[in-house]
C-alpha cells in the first residue's frame, strides 16, 4: 500500500551504509559453471525469495517483522511466553496494535526504517516501565497510572531496577531488529505515501478504534480488562482494553423514578438529643499492615502481630476484603469515606482522580454535620493521588502531610508508626472540639528491599518458607513493629478521660513477589479459584474504645460497608446510603471487586449465582452508587448526609 516507486539506483541510497547484498543469479552473473555446479546448488539454498530481491519489498518486509519484535519483546518483560501463554485472539489483538503504533509512525515520519526503529524503541521503553511496575506492585500498567505520574515518582527511587533475564532478552530483540533496520537500504529522502494510501489507512484506523471503544467487539470476542490477572490479556491488549472500560456508563435501568423509589425505602435514622458520640474518633488506615494468616503454608519465626490478637475488650475485630492487593491505597480510601465500591467502576481506574467532585457526601461530611473538627493527616508527600482536592471536597477542614510532623522519626526512609500515632495524641490534646481525624500512614510502604535502618530484624520465614523470598522478612519485622505501635496507641487513649473511639485497617496486602505468592497458593496466581484469591485481598481491622462498646470478632467485612460500620459503633444517625449499606450486609459480608461473600456461605465473582432477592438488592446498591457519585445534581434530599 505504498507508493509505486521505481527501484533507485545505487547511487541514491546512503553511501554511509552499505545495502545489504542479494545474490545475483541471473544469466550474466560471474558463474562458469551455471546453474547446475554443485557450490550454486549450494548458495543457492541461502538465497532470498525472488520477491526479496527487490529491495523496497526487502525493506518492507523487515518493517513489519518490527511489531511482532515488539509484542515478543514486551511480553517476555510482562512475564508472558508470547507463544503459549496468551490465546491467538489476544495475540492477534496484540499484533493488530503494535501493527498501528508501527504505520502510524511510518505515515507521520514518510521514513520507511526510521519509523521502525523509533516505534521499536517505544514500545521496548513502555514494556519496561510496565516491568518494573509489574515487580514492585503486583500489577501491569493502567491508563489511569498515566495521571498518577506525581505519586510514582515520590517513590522510584526507593526500588531496585537490576535487569533480569527477561529485560536483557527482551533488550537482545531490539538490538538485532535495530541492527537489521540499519542492514537493509534506505532511501536519503522521504518515501511518502500516495495520498489515497494515507487517507485509506486512517479510514480503516477509525474504523478499528470505533469498533474498539463503542461497540460490544471485545466482550464479544472473550476480551475484559483483566484486573487481578493482569498479565493476562498482554499488556498492551490489556490498557488498551482498561481504557475503552473507563467511560462509565448508567446502570440498567437507571432513571430518577427509580432513584427516589429506592432512597424512600431505606430513609436515613433521625438525631437523638442528647447522644453521646465519642469525642474522639480516630480513623488509622495503616500502609500494607496484613496478617497473611490466611496462607496455611506461611511459616515465621514468631507471630508478628501478638498485640492486635490479644485484642478483645471493647473491641469489634475481624477481616476486611480490600479492592486492591499490593497497591492503590487511593482506591480504598474511596470505598471507606464514600461507601461506593469500586466494582462499580471501570477496572483500575482510581476515583480519586477522575470521579470525585467538590461537596461529594461522605462520612467525613457527616461527621462535620455532627459538630466535629474534621482533619487528614498523611504523614507522606502532598502530591499523592490528588489528595489535596479530594480532601476539601470530601469536608475535611484540615490537611496536615510530612511537612507537618514535629520531631520526626523514621524507620527506613519513612515516617513511623509510633511517630505517626504521637501527631494524634498531639491532635486531640490540643483540640477543644470533638475531633474526628482519617490517618494514612506510611511506615509499611513497598521497597522491601531496603536497608535495615532503624528497624530490628525480629521475623523471620522459618521451616519450609525459610528462603522463598528476600523481602518478605523486612515486611514482617515492619509489621512487629506496627502492632508495638498499636498497643501504644490503646495504652494512650486507655488513660484518656475522653472518649475516644479508634477504627484501624489495612489498605492492601503487601506487594511481595508473585513467586512468593504462587509459593503460598501452591498454584499460578491465574489459577486461583474465586476464594483463594479473595485471600489475597485480606487485612486486619479492628474498632476499639475506652468504654463499652459491643464486642465481637472473626466479623467479616468489605472496605466499602466499614463506614458504615463505624458510624453505626459510633452511635451515629445513619443516612439513607448507610440504611442500604446495614440491609446489604445482611446479605453480603463482602462485595468487592473479584467477587461476593454472601452471608449464607456462597462464595462467588457471578451475579448470576445470587439469590433474586440479592441480586436486586444489589442492583439498588449499583443505581444509588452511581447516583451518588455520577449524578450529583440529581441526589434524593437528605440519602446521603
Amino acid at each position: 500500500m505504498e507508493s509505486n516507486l521505481q527501484t533507485a539506483p545505487e547511487e541514491q541510497y546512503s553511501p554511509a551504509v552499505r545495502p545489504l547484498t542479494v545474490p545475483d543469479h541471473s544469466e550474466g552473473a560471474a558463474s562458469s559453471a551455471g546453474a547446475e555446479d554443485g557450490s550454486a546448488r549450494r548458495a543457492g539454498r541461502w538465497a532470498l525469495p525472488a520477491w526479496l530481491k527487490d529491495r523496497q519489498n526487502l525493506s518492507r518486509a523487515v518493517f513489519w517483522i518490527g511489531p511482532f519484535a515488539s509484542y515478543c519483546g514486551v511480553e517476555l518483560m510482562n512475564t508472558n511466553n508470547p507463544f503459549t501463554d496468551l490465546n491467538i485472539g489476544q495475540i492477534f489483538f496484540n499484533l493488530l496494535w503494535y501493527s498501528l503504533i508501527y504505520w502510524v509512525m511510518r505515515m507521520v515520519t514518510g521514513r520507511r526504517n526510521l519509523s521502525a526503529g523509533i516505534s521499536a524503541v517505544f514500545c521496548f521503553v513502555i514494556g519496561l516501565l510496565n516491568h518494573y511496575v509489574l515487580a514492585f506492585r503486583g500489577r501491569v500498567i493502567f491508563p489511569v497510572d498515566l495521571l498518577c505520574l506525581q505519586t510514582a515518582a515520590n517513590v522510584a527511587s526507593d526500588y531496585d531496577y537490576t535487569p533480569d533475564r527477561t529485560v536483557w532478552s527482551a533488550l537482545a530483540i531490539l538490538l538485532v531488529y535495530l541492527v537489521l533496520l540499519f542492514l537493509v537500504p534506505r532511501h536519503r529522502g522521504r518515501n511518502r505515501l500516495r495520498l489515497r494510501t494515507c487517507l485509506l489507512s486512517w479510514g480503516v484506523i477509525g474504523a478499528f478504534l470505533f469498533a474498539f471503544f463503542c461497540t460490544g467487539l471485545l466482550p464479544t470476542v472473550g476480551i475484559y480488562a483483566q484486573q487481578w490477572r493482569t498479565q493476562q490479556n498482554g499488556w498492551l491488549l490489556n490498557f488498551m482494553t482498561s481504557l475503552s472500560y473507563s467511560f462509565v456508563r448508567a446502570p440498567e435501568g437507571y432513571d430518577l423514578d427509580r432513584v427516589n423509589e429506592i432512597a424512600q425505602r431505606y430513609p436515613g435514622t433521625a438525631v437523638v438529643d442528647g447522644a453521646e458520640y465519642p469525642v474522639n474518633l480516630i480513623v488509622v488506615m495503616n500502609e500494607s499492615f496484613a496478617d497473611l494468616g490466611g496462607f496455611d503454608k506461611l511459616e515465621l519465626s514468631e507471630d508478628p502481630l501478638p498485640y492486635y490478637h490479644s485484642l478483645t475488650e471493647n473491641t469489634i475485630k475481624g477481616t476486611m476484603y480490600s479492592p486492591v492487593t499490593g497497591g492503590g491505597t487511593a482506591n480504598v480510601e474511596f470505598e471507606y469515606l464514600t461507601g461506593d465500591s469500586l466494582a462499580f467502576l471501570p477496572s483500575s481506574t482510581v476515583a480519586y482522580q477522575l470521579y470525585l467532585y467538590d461537596n461529594c457526601p461522605s462520612l467525613v461530611s457527616q461527621a462535620k454535620a455532627l459538630g466535629y473538627h474534621t482533619i487528614a493527616f498523611h504523614p507522606y508527600y502532598s502530591s499523592g493521588w490528588n489528595r489535596t482536592f479530594v480532601y476539601d471536597w470530601l469536608g475535611f477542614d484540615e490537611q496536615l502531610y510530612d511537612e507537618d510532623v514535629q520531631n520526626p522519626a523514621y524507620i527506613r526512609k519513612y515516617i513511623s508508626d509510633s511517630n505517626d500515632y504521637e501527631q494524634l495524641y498531639r491532635m486531640t490534646d490540643e483540640s477543644e472540639e470533638p475531633t474526628f481525624i482519617f490517618n494514612v500512614t506510611i511506615q509499611n510502604h513497598s521497597g522491601y528491599q531496603q536497608g535495615w535502618n532503624n528497624l530490628e530484624r525480629t521475623v523471620e520465614l522459618s521451616g519450609d518458607s525459610q528462603g522463598k523470598s528476600p523481602v518478605a522478612a523486612q515486611f514482617f519485622s515492619l509489621m512487629r513493629e506496627s502492632d508495638n505501635a498499636i498497643r501504644e496507641l490503646i495504652e494512650h487513649y486507655s488513660a484518656s478521660d475522653e472518649r475516644t473511639m479508634i477504627v484501624f485497617f489495612g489498605d492492601h496486602q503487601p506487594p511481595l513477589e508473585n513467586s512468593f505468592y504462587e509459593y503460598l497458593y501452591g498454584k499460578k496466581l491465574g489459577e486461583r479459584t474465586t476464594e483463594e484469591a479473595m485471600v489475597q485481598h485480606e487485612t486486619p481491622f479492628f474498632i476499639w474504645a475506652n468504654y463499652d462498646i459491643p464486642e465481637s470478632k472473626d466479623v467479616r467485612i468489605s472496605s466499602n460497608y466499614l463506614g458504615t460500620l463505624t458510624a453505626q459503633a459510633a452511635g451515629f444517625p445513619l443516612t439513607g446510603y448507610q440504611q442500604l449499606h446495614a440491609a446489604l450486609m445482611e446479605q453480603f459480608y463482602v462485595t468487592t471487586t473479584i467477587g461476593f461473600r454472601t452471608a449464607d456461605g456462597l462464595v462467588t465473582e457471578e451475579e448470576a449465582e445470587l439469590t433474586e432477592e440479592q441480586q436486586a438488592l444489589y442492583d439498588d446498591y449499583r443505581i444509588m452508587a452511581y447516583n451518588h457519585l455520577f449524578d450529583d445534581d440529581n441526589h434524593p434530599e437528605g440519602f446521603y448526609s
